[in-house]
């Protein structure tokens, strides 16, 4: 080839090169606070490697936080866009004068878990047995089951039970020892228990069916503020099309979990399939008008138990809590085949 074509075949890779990293360059930034060592980090890392951010047109910035007062008060501050959290907090937020929202991402799931070696049936059987609780005093699932209690046996189960509360991490040990004699814990740590053949007593839908719901209620979600919403809507939209992608690749996709295996610091094979289950069945496939009256129904449970600690100034859940978009649809597997979550790869939408 002639040295002149070969100068002019560089310059124009070269223009070529420059273009595309203008282009990347130029892209809108969206800045989402996420915990250091929270299981959004899984998807988050999804993204990033397929550069999903790219795809829809923003460059995705990523500030780790230490805990979930971190997260409220970086959202608070806007040093972030967009946050994980739950919709009584938002709805919370919104009575007190705040502008935030929830596009909803994954149900409440969970449940108590008693030892494996317990006998237990019903929670009559363990009505006056420690029980430990990771979430504090106003955990979703522990008021839940507070109301379950009351509804089915006429119990009221703070007064004959014996609380502990610890953290996650904490309460599994507990559990381990015996020190406790059932647990309501954050889904990953139930899925370790699960793993190491603990068993659920009763579940979340199982206390909400009792309750009168048998809808699939959402729990956690990206939140952000409205006003930058409806500023951004291209940003938003591109976050929140990347987050389903990232999600239903997850969803379909058993070669891309031994990829992120690491990051799920699972201890053994055992506990690395209870969380791929666990994590593929709280996803939350659609939200319409059922889910909507339905997370009302549980907002006046949850109210009635947690009370003012729960939900602040707010006497109803109000309808702007939640995000309504038609341009962005929930993560489902279509007509693709679901992972297995057994170790054996499926057809990956993604390369």
């Amino acid at each position: 080839m002639p040295p002149i074509r070969l100068l002019l075949l560089m310059i124009l890779y070269m223009g070529y090169i420059n273009a595309n990293a203008d282009t990347y360059t130029n892209l809108p930034n969206v800045s989402v606070g996420v915990l250091k060592y929270g299981t959004v980090n899984w998807e988050i890392d999804v993204i990033k490697h397929y550069q999903l951010d790219k795809k829809y047109n923003f460059n995705l910035q990523v500030m780790p936080l230490s805990n979930k007062n971190a997260s409220a008060v970086a959202l608070q501050s806007k040093a972030v866009d967009i946050i994980l959290s739950d919709w009584l907090w938002v709805n919370r937020q919104r009575f007190n004068g705040k502008n935030y929202t929830l596009f909803p991402t994954s149900i409440a799931s969970g449940g108590l878990y008693v030892n494996s070696n317990s006998t237990a049936k019903s929670l009559l059987d363990i009505k006056q047995d420690k029980i430990g609780i990771a979430g504090g005093s106003v955990d979703k699932n522990w008021l839940l089951l507070q109301a379950y209690a009351q509804k089915k046996y006429q119990l009221k189960l703070k007064d004959t039970a014996e609380m502990v509360f610890a953290t996650p991490p904490l309460l599994n040990r507990l559990m381990e020892r015996n020190n406790v004699d059932a647990a309501i814990n954050f889904w990953h740590y139930n899925a370790r228990l699960s793993a190491s053949g603990y068993r659920l007593l009763v579940s979340v839908p199982h206390m909400l069916a009792e309750l009168g719901i048998t809808t699939k209620v959402p729990l956690l979600g990206w939140v952000f503020d409205q006003t930058w919403a409806a500023k951004h809507n291209q940003q938003l939209t591109g976050f929140l099309l990347a987050s389903n992608e990232a999600k239903r690749l997850l969803l379909l996709c058993d070669q891309e979990w031994q990829r992120i295996r690491p990051l799920t610091k699972a201890e053994n094979d055992d506990v690395f399939m209870a969380l791929i289950k666990e994590y593929r069945a709280r996803l939350l496939h659609q939200f319409g008008t059922e889910e909507r009256e339905a997370s009302k129904q549980v907002f006046t449970i949850l109210a009635q138990q947690g009370g003012r600690d729960l939900v602040g100034k707010a006497t109803t859940l109000a309808d702007e809590t939640f995000w309504q978009t038609d341009n962005v649809k929930l993560p489902t597997s279509n007509n693709l085949t679901k992972g297995s979550a057994n170790g054996q790869a499926t057809t990956c939408p993604l390369k």
